[in-house]
């Protein structure tokens, strides 16, 4: 990883005798004074990803709870044949979101439902299908599973995912696993054994006491013990070269697209030890060799900017940078109360203005290089979380899932999203599609889904393109996205707004040669004026604008470099103006 700033002597501003007029231009913006090693701009030197992987759309189903088969149960009826642990449930039953039966109740969701409505992710237009964990495990989540060899029964069976990533593939939707490797269940053949026999190579798997009686596990929790990355023979058998369990879902007859890890940012982590970047690289090398240009994202739930550097990840899921701000300024307020803020001990979700959000966003994406910025999942909500039509104003996600989408990074979907669904936890939020009653209702979501999805696809400056902020206040907010083809301006509002205004030398091109694209949102109007344009509009709602694409000026720059203050590059810019 290369670290580097810039030092940019104004030519411009009148000398004075304190001297020329500098300042430090780094990942979080221009500053006057001396800048910290953390904020620097950062490349990670490995091979970009694929082009399908840039420009993915990605769409988390939680398996259990997305749609039956055409051949299974009636929607009335709870689905038979339940392992012990199970406590079959209609399709329309109210999920637990609190509780001993939270993790037992199966709705008999599979893996051929999904496939048997894969033309519905096609329409809203994602490209990736991420699925959770499809193990055999003794819970609903699955993230306890009790091998990695075979997919759950429950679930249809190897033969279904094999159907279903055929049938994915099929229409242009990649497929991705997740993979808890931060841990097992209490019940994984490996934990078993390490239990029965101390002298068993699988006993080095795990985190055990002195005497045998207590071992380590993910947060406490008893029935997910936590593996001990120093043991070779585990590293072999689960990621390492072609007999790994990462390699054999990605090679035939499964031919998964990727993984998503668990925890990933936990992994290897433990007392003294830490493995962490070392399984990543194992992980990375693997996936490598046996699927070349196949997807790598991790879960690490906090400032993951450390984590996500070097060589391995492609990308995280992460909340810190976007949903976690994105939820306080859209929140409700004190209607809030019960929901749970990401483990905080805060009871609802405290309220910003539009200025938090974007200093929010700024300091927790500066830490990424540009590369895993722009792979990393933009979320409203996942199925660890409650649901954004619980948490924000009536509106508020529209406007949170245009933002997604027109932000860098990868915009991701959980399961739902499309119809509005509410939830005050993760468990509340994994609510069985409601299929046969909802999409009429929310007819206007999934148009919305679609008409953004389908920008983002036929825009490069969505894509890939660069990102300033341009207006913050406690209502409003406006970034635009600059590329050499076109460039995207979105304002985003969560209030009735009047007299926004952009100065002109902030907009790219002329404002003359602007044109409206219109979305299932509020929007607005603007004035051209002399001191550039003005917005006035309704919220919660949006407006976006296309603009001429941005070309490089030509001016004469002159680049000095030097070395940085920890080995990085800084490099000093004089520009002279024709």
């Amino acid at each position: 990883m290369l670290r580097y700033r810039f030092l940019l002597e104004l030519s411009r501003a009148p000398r004075t005798s304190d001297g020329p007029d500098l300042r430090w231009l780094n990942a979080v913006g221009p500053s006057r004074t001396d800048t910290a090693d953390r904020d620097d701009f950062r490349i990670d030197c490995r091979p970009a990803p694929e082009p399908w992987a840039q420009d993915a759309v990605i769409y988390q189903v939680f398996p259990d709870r997305f749609a039956r088969s055409s051949g299974g149960p009636a929607p009335s009826e709870a689905p038979a044949g339940l392992p012990e642990w199970a406590v079959g449930c209609s399709w329309d039953e109210p999920v637990r979101p609190h509780g001993d039966l939270t993790p037992r109740q199966v709705y008999g969701g599979t893996l051929d439902g999904v496939r048997e409505r894969l033309d519905h992710l096609a329409e809203l237009g994602a490209s990736v299908l991420y699925l959770t964990p499809f193990f055999p495990a003794r819970s609903n989540h699955r993230y306890d599973a009790t091998t990695f060899d075979v997919v759950d029964p429950l679930l249809g069976g190897d033969e279904a995912l094999v159907r279903l990533v055929e049938a994915a593939h099929a229409r242009g939707i990649a497929v991705i696993g997740d993979l808890t490797i931060n841990h097992t269940g209490d019940g994984h053949d490996w934990f078993r054994t390490a239990l029965a026999d101390p002298t068993s190579t699988e006993n080095g798997f795990y985190y055990f006491s002195e005497d045998g009686t207590e071992y380590a596990s993910w947060l406490g929790v008893p029935s997910l013990p936590k593996l001990d990355w120093s043991s070779p023979d585990l590293r072999r058998r689960f990621v390492e070269g072609p007999d790994s369990v990462v390699a054999h879902w990605l090679l035939p007859p499964f031919d998964l697209d990727g993984w998503r890890i668990d925890v990933a940012n936990m992994t290897g982590r433990h007392g003294h030890d830490d493995h962490n970047r070392e399984v990543a690289a194992l992980i990375r090398s693997t996936m490598d060799a046996v699927r070349p240009g196949s997807m790598l994202l991790a879960e690490s739930t906090g400032d993951a900017t450390e984590d996500l550097s070097g060589h391995a990840w492609d990308g995280g899921m992460t909340y810190s940078n976007l949903t976690r701000p994105l939820w306080q300024w859209l929140s409700r307020g004190t209607s809030t109360t019960g929901i749970n803020f990401f483990g905080t001990p805060v009871q609802g979700v405290p309220r910003i203005d539009g200025r938090d959000l974007v200093a929010t966003h700024t300091a927790l994406s500066s830490g990424f290089s540009w590369r895993v910025r722009s792979q990393n999942m933009t979320a409203l909500n996942t199925h660890d979380t409650a649901r954004a039509s619980s948490v924000m104003l009536d509106g508020g996600p529209a406007v949170g899932l245009a933002l997604a989408f027109c932000l860098p990074g990868l915009p991701t979907l959980f399961a739902g999203d499309e119809f509005g669904l509410p939830g005050i936890n993760g468990e509340d939020a994994r609510t069985p599609l409601p299929w046969d009653t909802a999409r009429g209702s929310s007819r206007g979501a999934r148009e919305l889904v679609r008409s953004l999805a389908a920008l983002r696809a036929g825009t490069p400056a969505l894509r890939h393109g660069s990102v300033r902020w341009l207006v913050a206040t406690a209502d409003v907010v406006v970034l635009v996205r600059e590329h050499a083809e076109e460039s995207i301006l979105l304002l985003a509002a969560r209030a009735d707004y009047r007299d926004v205004r952009v100065a002109p030398d902030l907009v790219p091109g002329s404002w003359a040669d602007a044109r409206p694209i219109t979305l299932e949102l509020p929007g607005g109007s603007v004035v051209e004026t002399a001191g550039g344009p003005v917005f006035s509009g309704s919220g919660p709602g949006v407006q976006v604008w296309r603009l001429p694409g941005v070309h490089p000026r030509h001016d004469r720059v002159e680049f000095v470099r030097g070395r940085g203050q920890t080995g990085g590059m800084a490099a000093t810019v004089r520009q002279h103006h024709a």
